[in-house]
């Protein structure tokens, strides 16, 4: 790999011999990197382009963006905008740009939700922001009940028939809305292919809601966020909480009172990653990675060396029966 200077980028020629992909009606790399925390702009710039060129070097060609990503929103767009008219620029149909709209991003009654006004405007915003013509994949983030299903869906149909998106996904939707939703962009022709939502070792949701059946019985992706639930998942927290910590620094998201209640089940899960041979974080990725329902799991990382150990997962032992019936009693009582 070329040595990366202020102005030049020059990807590994190796950066697709490692990464599995799998299909989704396009295939995505099985690790994915998320724009959500460490790119707004309380981050370093120059951090922020380390973790892109680390991504790229080793065949993640998926970004994932929001809207509101930041902090503050917008500015998670405006810097990977950036990096990709600086950087990437010859690589972009070699990368899957994805973002999403539906939560709140500007005042007034149009400023969020699933009206065809607010997603039309977003959109139109992002790729502003983005310095793009398309994106790959626009989301509509999260469900709206004050909107019609089918207002919503028409405009993420126009979205492509306009050309500014490629693909079409929804986000934080619940099995029976997903296949309303999905029956609407099936009856207008629209290349709906993922869904995206939370799901770890701890947080179970989409297995109770109806949401991992249905993207199985539809024959859609799925990509999960948050797979180390805040950092729960990881040997941060084995030994108390560290003063350099996002619990410490910043409770909107995790909280003591999170770090109390699954001590234990972390430190069991943790004992379980190390009979494995593998930290606690590497096991819950490759705990996803194992259901073939999960496209690709989300990963963030404040520096480059956390998404080379996120990638590391990929090379983990099969589980044995008895390791998953032994996380899923953990997961159970430590929930």
């Amino acid at each position: 790999m070329s040595p990366i200077t202020p102005d030049t980028y020059t990807p590994s020629p190796d950066r697709y011999s490692t990464m599995p992909y799998r299909r989704s009606g396009l295939k995505l790399p099985a690790i994915s990197l998320g724009f959500w925390h460490n790119f707004g702009d309380f981050s370093s710039f120059d951090t922020m382009k380390q973790l892109c060129f680390t991504a790229f070097d080793h065949g993640i060609t998926h970004f994932d963006l929001a809207n509101n990503y930041g902090p503050e929103p917008g500015s998670a767009e405006r810097n990977a905008g950036k990096i990709l008219h600086d950087y990437f620029g010859a690589h972009r149909d070699e990368l899957i740009i994805s973002t999403k709209a539906g939560f709140d991003m500007w005042p007034g009654p149009y400023g969020d939700h699933g009206s065809r006004k607010y997603l039309l405007a977003s959109l139109d915003q992002s790729l502003t922001r983005l310095g793009l013509d398309y994106v790959d994949i626009f989301y509509h983030h999260c469900p709206d009940p004050d909107t019609p299903l089918e207002e919503t869906m028409g405009a993420l149909a126009q979205t492509v028939t306009s050309g500014k998106a490629l693909y079409v996904g929804l986000s934080n939707y619940d099995g029976q809305r997903l296949e309303a939703a999905a029956a609407i962009l099936d009856e207008l022709h629209v290349p709906f292919i993922i869904a995206q939502n939370r799901y770890n070792i701890l947080d179970r949701t989409v297995e109770r809601n109806g949401l991992l059946d249905a993207v199985g019985k539809l024959g859609k992706g799925l990509i999960t966020y948050s797979p180390l639930d805040q950092g729960l998942l990881t040997d941060r927290y084995l030994d108390g909480i560290p003063a350099d910590s996002r619990v410490a620094r910043d409770g909107r998201f995790l909280t003591e009172a999170d770090v109390a209640r699954t001590h234990d089940a972390i430190v069991a899960l943790n004992t379980i990653a190390a009979a494995r041979g593998q930290s606690l974080a590497d096991m819950a990725l490759a705990w996803l990675l194992r259901k073939r329902e999960v496209t690709s799991v989300l990963v963030g990382a404040s520096r480059p060396a956390q998404l080379l150990d996120s990638i590391g997962a990929l090379q983990g032992p099969d589980f044995t029966d008895d390791e998953l019936a032994a996380i899923d009693r953990i997961a159970r009582d430590g929930r």
